[in-house]
């Protein structure tokens, strides 16, 4: 099954340098609009080899089958994310039409994208503080419990 899924990210890769490379070749005849579309939704593609390459790293370096699987299921998050812009730009782009086509729906689907990978990072950010926090104020409860109890058994001694 590994030598599966390895055969299977070497194809994903193969499939995706390909379709980068069929685009590239036709990106001379973009207006600036659809170029910068381009360089945005190349700038997912990339994200998506990225993590496609880091499975196959794991499975390659014998790291845990799970992170190797993980990491495979967020390459597939990531491409399910910007497949319909990625589709109507293929489209667009295989009939070499001039005509702009609902760009603003296009670029609000990548800043939509961009907006959730933004938050993605942020959240893992927050979890971790919160993560932080959370251990140092149980210590913080643990310490002041200890200290009352201290306080009481002086106290007890006392009277």
């Amino acid at each position: 099954m590994e030598k599966e899924l390895k055969e299977l990210i070497k194809e994903s890769k193969k499939s995706l340098e390909k379709a980068e490379n069929k685009i590239e070749e036709l990106s001379g005849d973009f207006s600036t609009e659809l170029s910068e579309f381009w360089g945005d939704l190349k700038g997912h593609f990339s994200t998506v080899n990225d993590k496609l390459k880091d499975a196959y790293d794991k499975f390659d370096s014998g790291e845990s089958k799970l992170d190797a699987h993980l990491s495979m299921m967020e390459a597939r998050d990531k491409l399910e994310k910007v497949k319909k812009s990625a589709e109507n730009f293929a489209l667009t782009t295989s009939k070499k039409s001039k005509e702009e086509f609902s760009m603003a729906s296009l670029k609000s689907h990548l800043a939509k994208m961009e907006a959730e990978d933004k938050w993605e990072e942020t959240k893992k950010d927050i979890s971790h503080k919160y993560a932080e926090s959370k251990v140092e104020v149980e210590k913080l409860a643990k310490k002041a419990g200890q200290e009352i109890s201290e306080i009481f058994e002086k106290l007890t001694k006392m009277v």
